[in-house]
């Protein structure tokens, strides 16, 4: 119970120094209050599939309707976890007044006046976190802006792009198939057939379809929001961040396999029926991801000459 308060009390103290180390935190609330306010009350111009003007109601719109980009509701809670995980350099980093943060600004509120006239909502919502960054230098200076570049890059993962993905969809949709069924058929022995984006077993006792959510769009995005914090937080060569993020396309697309063939498998075994539960249990929906999160591990220890072992400012 000791070693439970003292942890409480060391959060609570941390928190307060952080918090301590903010000048103009009032400056701040009221430039946040009204750029909030703009894009709750004209962020959305369009109201085709919600009737709202606010872009905060859009997002949560999208998110309820569209599955494969609901990971962006958890985008906020991985940027304030990594705000707190660079509490030493955003204390540490001197703050002033930088006016040249003003451009930067006005930059974010025209590509807000663009998105609204033209009813690109999704180029509002890039230009509400532009602001915001913007704000932040103009009250706290460039040292913040260079300590909180990178948990802001996180924020792109909330940008609603399924629609837009359609190309990319039926492209790993094919791959997977192909995959799948060449391991199944020279690796594990089980006669499948692909045919586009179908896979059926000879005799016709299963068959399926790899959809849109089997795509690899979900795991895909996850995987590259996971890849993102890894090369952010575990090395500073610009060479190795790229390779690292760039790992998550296969590994998503690896995920998706090792996920389709444990759906073969179980049906071989126990026919379509074994094959459904595996496909909609929460438990193998999760599985792919370990293989994907095991070479990114591995990635790190390979790479790893210069992980960054403190954090500065």
């Amino acid at each position: 119970m000791a070693l439970e308060t003292d942890k409480q009390r060391g959060f609570a103290t941390e928190f307060q120094e952080l918090w301590a180390s903010l000048p103009s935190k009032a400056v701040f609330g009221v430039l946040f209050a009204a750029w909030f306010a703009l894009f709750h009350f004209l962020g959305n111009s369009t109201f085709g599939y919600f009737k709202t003007p606010s872009i905060f109601r859009w997002l949560y719109g999208v998110y309820e309707t569209a599955p494969d980009d609901s990971l962006g509701g958890l985008i906020p809670f991985a940027v304030l976890a990594l705000f707190w995980w660079k509490r030493e350099a955003l204390v540490a980093a001197p703050k002033r007044i930088w006016w040249p943060a003003l451009a930067i600004f006005v930059l974010a509120l025209a590509f807000h006046l663009v998105g609204y006239t033209v009813q690109q909502t999704r180029v509002s919502i890039l230009a509400f976190f532009v602001g915001l960054y913007a704000l932040m230098g103009l009250v706290w200076g460039p040292a913040w802006l260079r300590a909180t570049f990178f948990p802001f890059i996180l924020f792109a993962f909330m940008m609603p792009m399924t629609a837009y993905a359609e190309n990319l969809t039926t492209s790993l949709r094919q791959l997977s198939t192909v995959m799948t069924v060449a391991i199944s058929d020279d690796i594990l022995g089980i006669k499948v057939i692909g045919s586009g984006t179908q896979i059926s077993d000879r005799f016709n006792r299963f068959h399926y379809e790899v959809a849109a959510a089997c795509s690899g769009i979900r795991s895909l995005t996850s995987m590259t929001a996971l890849a993102t914090v890894v090369a952010f937080m575990g090395f500073q060569k610009p060479w190795k961040r790229v390779l690292v993020i760039g790992a998550a396309i296969p590994l998503s697309v690896i995920g998706n396999v090792v996920r389709l063939l444990t759906i073969i498998i179980a049906a071989e075994w126990r026919g379509q029926t074994a094959g459904n539960f595996v496909h909609e249990h929460w438990f193998f929906s999760l599985f792919p991801y370990v293989p994907a999160i095991l070479a990114l591990m591995l990635m790190t220890r390979v790479l790893g000459d210069d992980v960054i072992t403190e954090v500065k400012a």
